[in-house]
Order: C-alpha cells, then sequence, then structure tokens
C-alpha cells in the first residue's frame, strides 16, 4: 500500500506511543501504522480540508475512524502532543520541515522521534536539526525512478553537537547502503557543476569553495599534519612580515598536531571555541591573536582555557595578512575594482604595506560611494565626514587604520576609507582636506575569512573549512 518513501518512514517509526503525520494527505501512512498493529493510535493532521476528506474516506474503508484523529493544522500547531513518541513529517521542503519542527519543539514531549523525509534542501534540514537540538540516529536513502530520497530519523541530542556545511550535505548515511555511493557520486558532480559555473562568473573563491565541498562529498574529509597548514598558510602570508608589536603564529597547540576541520574566525571569543568544540574542530584560524599581552594568569573564561580545555590549537594571522595581497586590504582592493575599476595601478599607503591607494576609473558621489561600501561590507550603517564630496582618488586601511589618513592626503587622496575612527582623526582629516569614511573595524576586515578559506581549500581540497558562524559583529545598534 505505501510507495517506498513512506515504507522507509514507516520502518523508521518507533511505534511506542501516538504516532502524528504531519501533512498527512490521504492517511496510507496512519492507516498502513494502526493495520499493521506497529501502534495504537495515530493523528494525522493537515493544512488544508481536502486532503483531511481524503484522509477521512481512507480510514473509513479500513474501519479505523476510532485509532485515527484527523486534525486540521498548520504544522504542528493545533495538534495535541501528549502522548505521542513519534511524529512524521514527510513530502515536504527541507526548510519547511524544520520550520515545522521549530515551531514545535518547546512543546513536544521528552524524548519524541522526528521521522522525516524532504523532497529537497536535505542539508538545510540536517544543520538545522542540530541547531535546534536534535541529532540524527539514522538515516536512510530511497530510490524513486530516477531520483533518490532521503528519511532521516531525529532525537533529542545529549551534546551540544553542530554541523558543518559539508556535513550537513554528507548525509548520514550507512556507507555499505547501495545507494550511499550513487548519492554522493550526484552530489559531487552537481558540486563540481556550480564550481564551473562560478569560475567562468570570474569568482575565484567561491569556485574553489564548491569544487572543494564536491570533492569532499565524492573522496571524503582527509587529515592533515599542523605543520603543513602552518607551512602553506605562511607562505602565503609570511609570519616574517608581523610587526615587531604582534603575535602572529601558532599560539596554542593540540595534543595531535593534525587537523581535519578547521574553524575560520575574525576573534577566538568564547563562543567560537564552543562552536569549533560542536563542530569537533580540531583548529581555529583567526586575525587577532587570542594571546596579545603577557597574561599573569588564566582563568575559565579566558578563551585560551577553553581552547586546552577542548584541546583545539590556534593559529592567528594579524599583520602579516593585513599585509598579503591574499589578506584584509587585498580582499579589499579587488572587491572596489569589480565595482568601480581603477583608472592607475594600485599603490601601497605607505611603506608599513598595510593599505592602499587607487584611483577609481570615474569619479562618484559619496552617497553612491557610501551605498556601495556599505553591500560590500554588510554594515548597518556607515560614519562619513559631514561635507564628504566626489570621490575619486581614495585611500583604505582594514581594521583600525585611522592614523593612516594624513598619509593618504598628503598623496593626494580625497578620500579615506578604514573603521575605529577616533575624535581627533575626524578633525585631522577636515584640516588635510580628507573626507572619511568608517565602516567598522569588524566589517573592513571580516572578508578576509573568505580569502584565507580560498587559500586553504585550493591547497587541501579534502580539508573540512567552514567560516565560523559565532564570527559577527560584537555590536548592536539602535
Amino acid at each position: 500500500m505505501l510507495d517506498v518513501r513512506l515504507q522507509t518512514c514507516f520502518d523508521l517509526v518507533g511505534g511506542e506511543g501516538i504516532v502524528c503525520d504531519v501533512g498527512t494527505d490521504h492517511a496510507l501512512l496512519a492507516a498502513e501504522l494502526i493495520r499493521s498493529g506497529k501502534c495504537e493510535r495515530v493523528i494525522a493532521s493537515d493544512i488544508k480540508e481536502g486532503p483531511l476528506d481524503s484522509a477521512r474516506r481512507t480510514v473509513e474503508k479500513y474501519q479505523i475512524t476510532d485509532k485515527v484523529d484527523l486534525v486540521l493544522s498548520d504544522g504542528l500547531a493545533e495538534v495535541p502532543l501528549n502522548g505521542v513518541s513519534d511524529v512524521v513529517i514527510a513530502g515536504m521542503g527541507g526548510e519547511t520541515i524544520a520550520d515545522i519542527i521549530a515551531a514545535a519543539i518547546e512543546k513536544a514531549p521528552e524524548g519524541v522521534r522526528w521521522v522525516l523525509q524532504p523532497m529537497t534542501k536535505a542539508e538545510i534540514l540536517r544543520k538545522r536539526l542540530y541547531e535546534l537540538g536534535l541529532e540524527i540516529v539514522g538515516e536512510q536513502l530511497v530510490e524513486d525512478g530516477d531520483k533518490l530520497y532521503t528519511v532521516i530519523a531525529a532525537e533529542t541530542s545529549l551534546t551540544d553537537s553542530r554541523l558543518t556545511e559539508f556535513e550537513a550535505m554528507y548525509g548520514f548515511f550507512d556507507d555499505e547502503q547501495p545507494l550511499t555511493r550513487k548519492y554522493r557520486q550526484r552530489e559531487s558532480e552537481r558540486l563540481m557543476k556550480i564550481a564551473e559555473n562560478l569560475e567562468k562568473s570570474g569568482k575565484a573563491s567561491e569556485s574553489a569553495h564548491y569544487r572543494a565541498l564536491g570533492r569532499k562529498m565524492s573522496d571524503g574529509i582527509d587529515t592533515v599534519s599542523m605543520q603543513q597548514v602552518v607551512e602553506h598558510l605562511d607562505s602565503v602570508y609570511p609570519f616574517a612580515k608581523q610587526e615587531k608589536w604582534d603575535n602572529s603564529g601558532l599560539l596554542v597547540e593540540n595534543s595531535y598536531m593534525e587537523c581535519s576541520t578547521v574553524l575560520l574566525s575574525l576573534d577566538i571569543s568564547c563562543a567560537a571555541v564552543a562552536e569549533a568544540a560542536g563542530k569537533c574542530a580540531d583548529l581555529i584560524i583567526s586575525h587577532h591573536p587570542v594571546i596579545f599581552e603577557p597574561r599573569r594568569r588564566i582563568t575559565r573564561s579566558d578563551p585560551v582555557f577553553k581552547l586546552i580545555s577542548e584541546d583545539i590549537a590556534a593559529l592567528c594571522m594579524h599583520t602579516n595578512v593585513d599585509k598579503s595581497p591574499l589578506g584584509t586590504n587585498g580582499a579589499i582592493l579587488r572587491e572596489l575594482e569589480r565595482r568601480f575599476g581603477f583608472g592607475s595601478e594600485p599603490e601601497f599607503i605607505n611603506d608599513e604595506e598595510c593599505g592602499y591607494i587607487v584611483t577609481l576609473a570615474e569619479s562618484v558621489s559619496s552617497a553612491d560611494f557610501a551605498a556601495a561600501l556599505k553591500d560590500m561590507f554588510g554594515c548597518e550603517f556607515i560614519r562619513a565626514s559631514s561635507g564628504a564630496g566626489k570621490v575619486h582618488k581614495i585611500g583604505f586601511c582594514s581594521g583600525s587604520g585611522g592614523s593612516f589618513a594624513a598619509d593618504a592626503a598628503a598623496k593626494g587622496c580625497d578620500t579615506f576609507v578604514t573603521g575605529d575612527v577616533k575624535h581627533d582623526v575626524w578633525y585631522e582629516a577636515e584640516n588635510c582636506g580628507i573626507s572619511l569614511f568608517d565602516c567598522g573595524h569588524f566589517h573592513t576586515e571580516y572578508p578576509v575569512l573568505e580569502e584565507i578559506r580560498y587559500v586553504l581549500e585550493k591547497k587541501f581540497p579534502r580539508l573540512d573549512v567552514e567560516i565560523a558562524e559565532s564570527s559577527v559583529d560584537p555590536c548592536v545598534y539602535f
């Protein structure tokens, strides 16, 4: 009576209590659960009356009206969950399924098993399940015609595990299952096709990312020695170029000096360490050093304490990244050229090589330039000089580069872009006749994480490299 997808859902149901079938349609699953004796009661719900009418005819046909409750409900909103042991949600998109669970997770009884069959976006569903405090305890593939579908069983997690982007795509299939290789090969080919299209569009970093995802999908994750990672990054971002006051390098080691999952973050906060631990990352690579000033003691609230406790290494790359063509300022340089075009070759602001001067192909208004900067950096707002006029020759430095504004003005710039501009620098710039645009320290440096991911994935495509979800602006704006 059941097709292959619903039969797999049936197989994954525990049936220790009431089963709730969300989006029941014809109530075929509900009928089979009762008729087989797997459970004694089913709640069959749907958002529309039409499917419920079809379900009603099915339960009447099999004379099980006293054992199947039909409920009109948007998801689980109107469904009584007392005594429910299993919730089946099949035949919907992965995002929709996740939204239904998120809306009901607080009222669901402890120990509920979620049996889920997404038609699309299974990777989004897998990731959100873990964000909702669930874990996947079983996943099976089914083939219907030329299409492959996944059926997931999830239960309350006893840990704070999270999935990386790749893990959410890879799934939790038994490697011995005949369809597993077929599924992952198809996904690999799909990701490689995306990579090819991105490459044709000139998006090298995104292309490399999808190519690496495709490679891992077909061949799995690889383990790389910490020394290999450090040596490769040193070849692109030479540690010898860091400023004397800086503290870049491998500041915290792990016990085995290898990594297979790497988290990239602008800063190593307690939240970043918790995310790394949840995603089983072996290494965090950050821009700002987690150890900067000498410490007289390390408290339990110190990220260094948490790194050591979780056995996670920390590699920090600060001013050496600021000076690299594939670093913080290099990322801004390429994005400005893509948006505006340059009328001359870029030059360094000064001998420190921590910022550039560029001339736009055509002048733009300060309003249009500010709008472009907001889009580039994802800023909620930008502070700008009150008298900012036409923008043509620009100096810029990521992070707190306000001290370079005078250097930019001395070289004929009409505009300087940076973050964390202090009060006196605004007046100094006004006196020098240069307009300032303060886009925030975090926002002017955050794009470098994608650059570092590109550098790593080009060299180590089977290394799982994740940009931290916890790497966000630490400020809120009212």
